[in-house]
């Protein structure tokens, strides 16, 4: 068996699942196209190998200080945070409080306990949070623009932000996306229900031979499959969603 690594292989290997060419699978190729992209979506929104958790470098430019937000791309499908390469706060500042307590305190480290270096390190990050705070971010997956609430007018031209984000996995930057075994049954299982779907429009006519279409039957065994598929993916494949208070 040939294992598919690109979405041409992806769909010939799906049609094959469900028979061609010893069967005549009734579904048009743009048809088999949208039911892959359905899957793709239903995939990427609930696999845990359907996204990926990355760090975005970002330029701020004369658009974003006028618009007063920052365009993302399509494939970013949620952002958790920004975050700023020149932090006041990072051990990298001369001037931040990690860099002095690390000039004055490292050769001690060696030989003492790490309690008091950690249970510091958290307070300040509670003076950092208490008197400069993080800037609130709002973001939309399908307005694809992310707003930061501070002002635009105290960041420099030029100066980069980091962006914490969920990115979708392309799959045709990363071929083993169509290895993914529940991947391949569920676009079979969404191709085989559009067969079933198309059938059912001859429902009732007779063939040459006395055979007649049973669509119903291919439309009913498929949305079976999806339905067991759909509830492995949450039992199995799912991240637990995280708990929210409020």
């Amino acid at each position: 068996m040939a294992v598919p690594t690109t979405r041409e292989t992806f769909k010939t290997y799906c049609l094959r699942r469900l028979g061609e060419p010893v069967v005549d699978v009734n579904v048009d190729d743009d048809q088999v196209e949208d039911r892959i992209d359905d899957a793709l979506a239903y995939y990427r929104d609930y696999h845990y190998d359907g996204t990926e958790r990355v760090l975005i470098q970002h330029q701020i430019t004369s658009t974003d200080k006028t618009n007063k937000y920052i365009t993302t791309n399509d494939n970013i499908i949620g952002v958790v945070n920004v975050l700023s390469i020149h932090d006041s706060n990072s051990s990298s500042a001369m001037f931040s409080a990690k860099y002095q307590i690390h000039l004055n305190e490292l050769f001690d480290m060696s030989h003492t306990s790490l309690i008091p270096y950690y249970t510091a390190m958290r307070h300040v990050e509670t003076m950092q949070e208490l008197l400069t705070g993080n800037p609130i971010i709002r973001w939309n997956r399908h307005v694809d623009k992310l707003h930061i609430d501070f002002d635009f007018d105290t960041v420099a031209l030029g100066e980069y932000i980091v962006i914490d984000c969920y990115r979708e996995i392309d799959g045709d930057t990363y071929a083993s996306v169509w290895k993914d075994r529940w991947l391949q049954r569920y676009a079979t299982a969404m191709i085989k229900q559009q067969w079933g779907s198309n059938l059912t429009k001859f429902e009732g006519v007779q063939l040459p031979g006395g055979l007649t279409f049973n669509g119903a039957k291919i439309y009913d065994d498929s949305s079976a499959e999806l339905l067991k598929l759909e509830e492995e993916m949450t039992s199995g494949y799912s991240l637990p969603v995280a708990d929210m208070t409020g």
